[in-house]
């Protein structure tokens, strides 16, 4: 997953194939986890103030604060495989998933459990399809953007990781919800309600996790280099 360059232009670090990296190689096991893990957040359904959003969003905003956070240490190009590496985890997630369902249960389970389980790994073909799109397209947008502005304008890290975070989940919203729902009730309301909330939460939350997460990743590269 490493750009296969030997100097490191506009201030990125420069990782030549075949080194090791401490910091991307924390956050991409840390990226993996997120992937899987959105999936079992976005059965809970929580209240923001008014609006009421599925919990998965938690998961998908670490998503975009790492993936801002490559792009900004180790350029678009290394940034972009992990965004596609992303997507193995996700498919591995659903088929064991699906699998797992269909394994009969111990009749000494508790049923309670068993029915809590039972609708955590299942779910609609539409929803297991919007999920990898709507991720897809919006972490390379995300990752887009972010490197975009840092090349044409430069300015501080934190305000293109908000305009890139934002843009990204207002995409992922849009696509997701239409993807998943349109056609089964009306998603003009839920469309609206989740797209204020995640543009509301990655201007606030993504530029400071970008920040520490790139300079987490700096700190642990310098390690590496320092050492005898």
């Amino acid at each position: 997953m490493q750009d296969k360059t030997d100097t490191a232009p506009l201030g990125l670090t420069a990782v030549p194939k075949g080194l090791f990296a401490p910091g991307l190689f924390a956050i991409a096991i840390f990226y993996g986890g997120m992937c899987t893990f959105a999936g079992v957040l976005g059965n809970k359904q929580v209240a923001l103030g008014p609006l009421a959003v599925e919990a998965g969003m938690f998961a998908f905003l670490t998503l975009v604060a790492m993936g801002g956070a490559i792009a900004e240490v180790y350029g678009k190009g290394t940034a972009n495989k992990l965004v596609l590496w992303g997507f193995a985890p996700i498919f591995a997630s659903i088929l064991l998933s699906i699998f797992v369902l269909e394994l009969p249960a111990s009749p000494e389970m508790d049923p309670d459990r068993l029915n809590a389980i039972q609708t955590i790994l299942g779910g609609t073909w539409r929803i297991w399809i919007a999920g990898p799109i709507a991720y897809g397209i919006s972490q390379l947008l995300n990752v887009t953007v972010i490197s975009a502005i840092r090349e044409k304008f430069g300015g501080p890290i934190w305000l293109r990781a908000g305009i890139a975070g934002a843009l990204s989940q207002a995409v992922d919203t849009v696509i997701f919800i239409t993807v998943a729902f349109y056609g089964v009730f009306p998603i003009a309301p839920l469309m609206a309600g989740q797209m204020l909330a995640k543009v509301v939460l990655s201007l606030i939350a993504i530029p400071p996790l970008v920040s520490g997460l790139a300079a987490l990743a700096r700190k642990l590269d310098s390690r590496r280099r320092l050492r005898p």
